[in-house]
């Protein structure tokens, strides 16, 4: 369930109250959002985008990994074409693109969310397999593959937000899903917790945990010390505890003011207030990705460098040699897969 509508869907004679409240008072706060609702904007889609180029012009999805990424950047990038109407609406406090834009948006910006989401957990199992069993996963883990499994995604998350489609309306001013009864809504509400956050999180922890275990078990397999396994540990112990800890900062406080909006007969300006904020924390998750791959992966670094700066040459991307290994030397098997491991497969 998209971010930007819910707060505003049952109790409408509260709504109106709310509405022409803050039509009058207009002030600072409304300034500073529109402000944060732009600069969201042209991060998300400037950082979504040069993933996207470069994916496709250095990397040519060369691996599983880079299809997920690919399709997570377009659909955060498309997350983010939403994000001028909604910022409109909170800003003027109504709708003024008619009941067929309402409807449009919603289920644009619905599918967009839930295939972000879907695809970063796709990705923490990806991982995963190719930590864990290379050999074995290898069919699996191949850009064909991934391209269907993403295709699967998209589509999932259209018969996932396309229920709602017929409820979605801006009759009452505002663009919003409007639902019969509060025990309705409370259903759909944590029907999409579910599906978009908890299950999601959960898969995302367990993987992740059972990368960081399985990595370490190989450690020991080595007779050295083997620095730059513990050099590898250490960056994928920081991009683990990134990824999941801004993808429940961003994603948690939106459902938890979901779910406390049914307890309230009426809203005052402070939680109206918050639960924008909180709507823009989410949107900030799709901006967010981006910074991540700069900051967390080698790779995307050195892409970035050469389509930022053309005259750094990047080295290009590495394809998972898994099927080039010889399956009688273990040895030489975990150090080829080390170097895979560090330079592609769990990198952002």
């Amino acid at each position: 369930m998209e971010a930007s509508y819910v707060f505003y869907v049952d109790n409408n004679q509260s709504y109106v109250e709310e509405h022409l409240y803050f039509e009058d008072n207009i002030d600072g706060f409304g300034i500073t959002m529109a402000f944060l609702y732009l600069m969201v904007c042209i991060v998300g889609l400037a950082g979504n985008c040069l993933v996207i180029i470069a994916i496709l012009k250095l990397d040519k999805m060369s691996s599983s990994t880079t299809v997920y990424i690919f399709n997570l950047a377009l659909a955060d990038g498309l997350f983010m074409v939403g994000l001028p109407f909604i910022a409109s609406q909170n800003f003027k406090n109504r709708w003024v693109f008619g009941n067929t834009a309402c409807k449009v948006v919603m289920v644009l910006d619905g599918i967009n969310q839930f295939t972000s989401v879907f695809c970063l957990t796709a990705m923490s199992i990806d991982r995963y397999m190719a930590l864990a069993e290379p050999l074995r996963f290898a069919c699996w883990r191949t850009p064909r593959c991934a391209k269907v499994i993403s295709a699967s995604l998209w589509f999932f998350s259209l018969l996932t937000i396309l229920p709602m489609a017929f409820h979605f309306t801006a009759d009452h001013g505002f663009c919003s899903p409007d639902f019969a009864t509060d025990t309705l809504w409370l259903g759909v509400l944590s029907y999409t917790f579910i599906i978009g956050f908890a299950i999601p999180f959960m898969v995302m922890m367990v993987s992740y945990a059972a990368m960081l275990i399985s990595l370490r078990c190989r450690q020991k397999l080595f007779s050295a010390p083997n620095h730059e396994g513990r050099r590898l540990e250490q960056q994928l112990t920081k991009m683990v505890v990134a990824v999941v800890v801004v993808f429940g900062m961003c994603w948690l406080p939106f459902y938890i003011f979901n779910f406390l909006s049914l307890h309230y007969n009426s809203f005052f300006p402070s939680f109206v207030r918050a639960f924008e904020f909180a709507v823009l924390l989410s949107y900030s998750w799709s901006c967010a990705n981006p910074i991540l791959y700069a900051c967390l992966s080698d790779t995307f670094r050195r892409h970035f460098r050469t389509l930022l700066c053309p005259g750094i040459k990047s080295c290009p991307g590495v394809q998972c040699s898994v099927e080039q290994y010889d399956q009688n030397d273990t040895k030489t098997k975990l150090k080829l897969l080390f170097l895979d491991l560090k330079r592609n497969d769990l990198e952002l």
